[in-house]
């Protein structure tokens, strides 16, 4: 799998970025909003991810590794696909997407193109118990609160490998006891986090 790519932006379109790798030049699709921010020969780094069919292969990548993971958890609902995905990605942050769903906001969910009230309904539905709210939506949040954020990528990651959301939130519990330097960090390292959390786990 292919995790990140690395290089110079070699050109730009409304939904796309072809990245220099040095031998090679990959066509990366991207949120149109990340797309319009970058500009010929820039250095980048976003992280990815690659979507396999029988007639293409298909690299997706994003600013924020946050964002690569809701894009992966959002097409573990049925009838979803990379496009829409996409789509979710590209309207609302990962704190706004998952508010939406523990507060079952059909309204936001269907500002999505290509989301109906039924799409918006079913994902409420299929995503609840993988999501952990964060209050990223609030101004009046705190810096600590916002640090939270880790906790819907490391959710997301516990949930596809088979734990229960009841387990998962007490795992991410633990982790912010025990490692509060790591959690609390303005930009928490979401891979540490989440190795910390099945270590959790895996003691109980």
């Amino acid at each position: 799998m292919i995790t990140f790519i690395r290089g110079a932006v070699w050109k730009i379109g409304p939904d796309f970025v072809v990245v220099d790798t040095g031998d090679q030049g990959i066509k990366v699709l991207c949120p149109p909003t990340a797309a319009i921010s970058m500009r010929v020969g820039d250095s980048i780094f976003l992280h990815t991810a690659l979507i396999v069919r029988e007639d293409s292969w298909t690299l997706y990548g994003f600013a924020e590794e946050e964002q690569c993971a809701m894009f992966d958890l959002v097409q573990t609902v049925t009838g979803i696909g990379p496009r829409i995905a996409l789509g979710v990605v590209a309207t609302l942050s990962p704190g706004e997407f998952a508010h939406a769903i523990s507060s079952e906001d059909l309204g936001a969910l269907t500002a999505i193109s290509g989301i109906g009230k039924k799409g918006a309904s079913r994902m409420v539905l299929e995503l609840k118990d993988k999501v952990i709210a964060t209050d990223t939506l609030n101004p009046a949040a705190s810096r600590a609160k916002r640090s939270q954020g880790w906790r819907v990528p490391v959710g997301a990651g516990l949930a596809s490998l088979g734990w229960t959301s009841r387990e998962a939130e007490a795992a991410m519990e633990t982790v912010a006891v025990d490692y509060p330097d790591l959690a609390g960090a303005p930009e928490p390292d979401v891979g540490e986090l989440l190795k910390a959390s099945l270590r959790s786990l895996d003691r109980s």
